[in-house]
């Protein structure tokens, strides 16, 4: 078990060392956590939640109907459905799946990740691309991650620009869906001469 305080909020969690970040909450989890703001009416997805603790301090914030987590790890999952009674926040919808495949909501006003680290790309840009189109527009995609060019090039593409915070040594990016469709966010192309 450990104990997470995040904006005076104090939350616990049972944890394994077959899920990330067992022994205390992930700093990069805790940078993201630190900028994003909530307000009432947002409907929030925690994209690859682990144990919990990213939905949990979102239901807290705005009320657990409006959270859905998801994680494509059976243990991820089962951590979570505990810690979420540990929480006091049922009502969050809890899915397992690989990303976006066994989640139907289109109309997230928040996504966030703190999407798994690997030699490719795959998994983030599966994030980026799918998550544009399960945004209302004006939702915020926030990331959590070590590395900066690859994100920041993506999501300018996908979602036509992007803020960035460097903390802790993690860069926490943040894009706004202004648009219905990527391929209209996406920088035009211009002919050399």
């Amino acid at each position: 078990m450990i104990d997470v305080n995040i904006r005076d909020i104090n939350m616990k969690f049972k944890t394994s060392n077959e899920v990330f970040s067992p022994k205390s909450a992930d700093t990069g989890t805790l940078a993201m956590l630190s900028v994003v703001e909530f307000n009432e009416n947002d409907k929030v997805l925690d994209l690859g939640c682990g144990y919990g603790i990213v939905g949990i301090f979102s239901a807290k914030m705005i009320g657990a109907t409006n959270v859905v987590m998801t994680d494509v790890e059976r243990k991820a999952v089962a951590l979570a459905m505990e810690n979420i009674a540990l929480n006091n926040v049922e009502g969050i919808k809890l899915y397992q799946s690989d990303g976006f495949r066994n989640i139907d909501d289109k109309d997230f006003t928040i996504i966030l990740s703190n999407p798994p680290y690997h030699a490719d790309f795959a998994v983030p840009k599966e994030f980026i691309e799918k998550g544009f189109n399960r945004l209302t527009i004006g939702g915020r995609m926030y990331m959590v991650t070590k590395r900066k060019d690859w994100y920041k090039n993506k999501l300018i593409s996908i979602f036509g620009g992007v803020k960035i915070w460097e903390i802790d040594g993690y860069y926490v990016f943040m894009a706004v869906k202004k648009n219905t469709s990527y391929a209209n966010a996406k920088p035009r192309k211009t002919k050399k001469k």
